[in-house]
């Protein structure tokens, strides 16, 4: 007679790496999984794991049995910095994606999901910009070689799917904001140096704050937990679903809100959210750079997700944890 018992049958956990788990984005992504209880969340410092070192990366793999990766880990910054560190940009981020996907290949990792950024376009790509506008046009010539990197993370993907089947996904978000950002003086981007300026012009009791360029170019921005939520979403997609939206040689995906605002519009937003009630002021002698940002997101829309924070509660969101954190952002 066969022997039974009542104890429950355990199912083995996915065990999840997410590569950048300290960034922006890359946390915001741990935050939701480890509510997941059948994910085991695999994580690693910088300190802890170069993925910039091939055989470090190699040996890690070949250890921790992954079973999905989520690719966050990137060297981002703002104009300043892409356009004193080119050189650093297109290395640093050609060397983590490809030792990352190649080593998660080797290891038998079947599904991967890349994170890419929307300056992949053409710099004059008609807007709103559709995934099909990639490799038509010149790309904006201060972000080039970051973007140069991130399209061959798209390629690797998609060379890796063709030849050897495996379920390697890429995901383009728009401009992300949120917890984690990096508030520096002079390599954030615009919404974080927009928030720690009004903040400081408000504590210090300054009567103005001037804004560079004429305040009417437009862009879209994206809650960085909307980001993370699209992400699994994406990663999660059924193949038959996702392959009947993508193609093998254009597969990436755009991730926004389908809504953008002039920077006039935003740095005011950012004033009422900070309490600034002094006069906002646009120094029109500095650049405005491209008119217009926007991505067309009908294909994720179309694979069942949208954007639910609004621009005002996420910039609110985004002050709190500024004000939670200003001793660490400080030094």
């Amino acid at each position: 007679m066969k022997h039974t018992t009542n104890e429950p049958v355990m199912t083995p956990k996915t065990r999840v790496f997410v590569a950048g788990h300290n960034g922006m984005v890359g946390s915001a992504i741990a935050r939701q999984l480890k509510q997941r209880s059948n994910i085991e969340l695999i994580l690693r410092s910088s300190a802890e794991l170069d993925l910039t070192n091939q055989q470090a990366v190699q040996e890690f793999f070949a250890k921790e049995k992954i079973h999905q990766v989520y690719l966050a880990a990137a060297k981002v910054g703002g104009i300043v910095a892409n356009n004193t560190y080119p050189a650093e940009f297109i290395y640093k981020n050609l060397m983590i994606e490809a030792n990352v996907i190649h080593s998660a290949f080797k290891s038998g990792v079947k599904k991967l999901l890349f994170l890419g950024s929307s300056c992949i376009y053409p710099k004059h790509a008609e807007q709103p910009m559709k995934e099909e506008t990639l490799l038509t046009g010149l790309l904006e010539p201060t972000n080039e070689p970051y973007a140069i990197a991130k399209i061959a993370g798209i390629k690797l993907c998609e060379s890796y799917n063709r030849q050897y089947g495996v379920d390697y996904r890429s995901v383009m978000p728009t401009n992300l904001y949120g917890p984690n950002d990096n508030f520096h003086p002079e390599n954030s981007h615009v919404i974080p140096a927009l928030i720690r300026r009004f903040h400081e012009a408000k504590e210090n009791g300054e009567k103005e704050v001037t804004v560079w360029g004429s305040g009417k170019p437009m862009r879209e921005f994206l809650y960085v937990d909307d980001m993370a939520s699209a992400s699994i979403h994406v990663m999660e997609l059924d193949n038959n679903t996702y392959q009947q939206c993508t193609d093998p040689m254009l597969s990436h995906i755009n991730v926004g809100t389908g809504i953008d605002c002039t920077i006039r519009e935003l740095a005011e937003t950012v004033a009422k959210v900070t309490g600034f009630t002094g006069n906002v002021v646009f120094d029109t002698s500095k650049p405005d750079g491209t008119p217009r940002k926007l991505l067309d997101v009908s294909r994720l829309s179309r694979l069942g997700w949208q954007a639910t924070t609004p621009l005002e509660n996420g910039l609110g969101k985004a002050y709190e944890w500024f004000l939670a954190n200003q001793t660490a952002i400080r030094q």
